[in-house]
């Protein structure tokens, strides 16, 4: 992977893109909350050098040392054009959009956006939907009655600490050289993230999902950590009814690809449901293609 960055709308966007200058096939590897491109540079390098996919990992505005965007712009659809922006600066027609978390809002937002420059969405663990933000811990049920959002905040926090461990499965030294960068950076601007985790938590991004749904026409594959508590199962289950298409559960918590970051890598050669969808990605990106000649 190697860094770079660009201006895009006035403001320094980050990235790291995968070096195999011959691959033809592009994919957009978008980050969670609270993360960077560069938590995910052990995933993307599998994907580059298996799969012969040419890789970006983008650090979205305030991320990863990323300059934020001003709080009247805090929108998915901003973030969208930006990585849009950023296909066009590495010369790239399409992509398949990898979204986690976050970036799974986002990746459906770009989808929904530009249709002709998506070759399939994979949605993981994503936050396009409403449901994730119905808590059901001890917290929110018993500050409900009198502070419902202390006892939300409370939850959401217990369900961020049971990811940990899972995380600490991570070799200290890859974590260390990948995703520490990226998280110290973001701790030092914690005032350019918060307004992103809040239009996260006031937004519902459903109607997104239901429009990119009805066109029928971009691959998607959702995969879900089976044992997930910051996006429940629930949400998993909700966003696959909505998209026609069977939930891919994998081993793990919400950041199951940052300790196997094989995984991924896995499930697209290896299951029945990672080989259709890369068989749709194929299919789609001949005929955008026809379409551009």
């Amino acid at each position: 992977m190697v860094d770079g960055s660009v201006v895009i709308d006035g403001r320094r966007w980050r990235y790291s893109v995968s070096d195999n200058l011959e691959a033809t096939t592009w994919a957009l590897n978008v980050h969670g909350f609270f993360a960077g491109g560069g938590v995910y540079w052990r995933e993307s390098t599998r994907l580059a050098g298996r799969l012969g996919l040419r890789v970006i990992n983008p650090s979205l505005p305030g991320f990863g040392g990323s300059d934020p965007l001003p709080w009247e712009e805090v929108r998915m659809g901003v973030m969208a054009d930006g990585l849009a922006q950023l296909l066009d600066h590495l010369g790239a027609p399409a992509a398949i959009v990898l979204g986690h978390s976050m970036g799974g809002a986002t990746a459906m937002q770009f989808a929904h956006d530009f249709p002709d420059r998506t070759l399939g969405v994979i949605y993981r663990d994503g936050v396009a939907t409403d449901s994730w933000k119905e808590r059901t811990g001890l917290a929110s049920v018993l500050f409900k009655p009198f502070i419902p959002d202390l006892g939300q905040a409370i939850d959401m926090l217990t369900a961020f600490a049971t990811d940990l461990p899972d995380l600490a499965w991570s070799r200290l030294t890859s974590m260390a050289a990948t995703a520490a960068p990226d998280i110290r950076l973001n701790a030092r601007s914690i005032r350019n993230t918060m307004p992103v985790g809040a239009m996260l938590y006031a937004c519902d991004f459903t109607p997104i999902v239901e429009a990119v749904a009805r066109r029928g026409d971009i691959p998607i594959l959702p995969m879900w950590g089976r044992y997930d508590r910051i996006v429940p199962a629930r949400t998993g289950r909700e966003f696959g009814q909505l998209v026609g298409e069977d939930v891919c559960w994998v081993l793990g918590q919400h950041s199951w690809m940052i300790p196997r970051p094989a995984t991924q890598l896995n499930v697209l050669r290896h299951t029945d449901a990672g080989q259709r969808f890369m068989d749709r990605v194929g299919e789609r990106a001949r005929m955008l293609d026809g379409l551009a000649a």
